[in-house]
């Protein structure tokens, strides 16, 4: 009998084989017939120090012994109060209000739901998102109206909402985006949301620093909210704590998930200035930030993201991150036969065939196939091979990474 389990992102008219993962350490997976393979993309961009980090394993066992789940709505615990007191120590200043969720979907949801409230708590509601071409944010109907239309979400547009667009900024077109931001945000939009510095799903497509900080600089000048979705991006993922960084830019609204306990279990939260919680603090109820879920700040994956803020407080992990992103763009730049080689931080990307990037390339299996025969984890985007492993990765294991990379490029040119 087959498996009733349904997967996501997986077709399963294909007839692909599904390894189960029975263990996990540092950057590699073990399967129940006796594979090593090796995580090259930190299953799913999550995974940030390696596989079952011993300091966050003991946060989330010695939490299981005091308090497993509790209300968040009116009621607080200690994991949470120390995952904000670290975030506030982390993140910018500016950033004055943590809300916690569930997930990178749920944070971007909120953070949303928080620039709509916003605008219409001060009484002078705007509706329209402005958004950037190729962009994803997640699978709920919200965040699939804000990421790019196409084969992700055809069947569910009906319900999306219409949004507009800004071109991406493409080398040489950089000022044809900010034009067209400037002229969007003429008509008082409530929000733009980006993946800083570089698009994730939409094809690991990278755009300079000095871009981002313009389009901040566009939105503050004409007073609409500037929401940047980190959720893969942050926690080092570019060579900086948050993307952000690398442009001097504090947005107005930032989502944070993934690497927020590590990889280690799911968490997320949504931070914001202090003049967005000021527009939703009211005596008056109907005014409260109409958000929850039932898992909302849970105890014991506060507990995980509280060691992850200590690691990153007391070890030198951005020393790491760029040790590693040193040893990715050499062996990035030896590859033989890919076409637009590009790096961020940790992040190293590259396109075989002679098509443009596209996600329903019929690559795409094929290349799944050959990486899962050489024992590696990598997910391709279609025809749009990306590397983000674990900072712990070992140059044995790039080495296997990126031999099995050069070798699909000979193949499937």
């Amino acid at each position: 009998m087959t498996s009733p389990i349904w997967h996501p992102f997986t077709q399963h008219g294909l007839g692909e084989p599904i390894p189960t993962v029975v263990r996990s350490e540092g950057a590699a997976l073990f399967t129940r017939d006796g594979r090593r393979i090796v995580d090259a993309i930190s299953s799913w961009w999550v995974t940030t120090h390696g596989h079952r980090e011993p300091r966050i394993m003991a946060a989330i066992a010695a939490q299981a012994e005091r308090l497993d789940q509790i209300i968040f709505a009116g009621w607080s615990h200690e994991p949470a109060e120390a995952v904000a007191a670290g975030l506030l120590r982390l993140m910018p200043p500016a950033l004055t209000r943590v809300f916690f969720s569930d997930s990178g979907s749920t944070a971007v949801e909120v953070a949303l739901k928080m620039a709509l409230g916003y605008w219409l708590n001060r009484g002078e509601p705007r509706h329209r998102i402005l958004v950037l071409e190729h962009g994803y944010h997640g699978d709920t109907i919200g965040t699939m109206s804000v990421g790019a239309r196409g084969a992700f979400n055809r069947a569910y547009e009906p319900l999306l909402f219409d949004v507009a667009t800004i071109p991406f900024p493409a080398a040489g077109a950089e000022q044809a985006t900010l034009d067209a931001l400037e002229a969007a945000c003429r008509a008082a939009p409530a929000a733009l949301i980006v993946e800083p510095l570089i698009v994730g799903a939409g094809g690991m497509l990278t755009y300079p620093s000095h871009v981002l900080a313009e389009m901040a600089a566009i939105c503050a000048r004409h007073a609409v909210l500037f929401i940047a979705d980190e959720v893969m991006t942050g926690w080092g993922r570019t060579g900086t704590l948050l993307a952000c960084e690398q442009a001097g830019v504090v947005p107005d609204i930032l989502c944070l998930s993934k690497g927020l306990t590590g990889g280690a279990v799911p968490l997320a939260v949504t931070m914001a200035r202090e003049p967005i919680y000021q527009a939703h603090y009211s005596d008056d109820r109907a005014r409260m930030f109409f958000h929850s879920s039932s898992y909302t700040a849970n105890p014991i994956a506060c507990a995980a993201a509280a060691a992850n803020i200590a690691i990153w407080e007391e070890e030198p992990v951005l020393a790491q991150v760029a040790d590693l992103a040193t040893r990715q763009a050499a062996r990035l730049a030896a590859l033989p036969g890919v076409r637009h080689p590009r790096a961020l931080g940790t992040i190293a990307a590259v396109d075989l065939g002679r098509d443009g990037a596209d996600y329903l390339s019929a690559l795409g299996p094929k290349l799944l196939a050959f990486f899962r025969d050489r024992d590696l984890l990598l997910r391709p985007l279609g025809n749009t091979i990306y590397v983000m492993p674990p900072y712990c990765i070992d140059d044995a294991e790039l080495d296997a990474i990126y031999a099995a990379i050069g070798e699909a490029a000979e193949r499937f040119a």
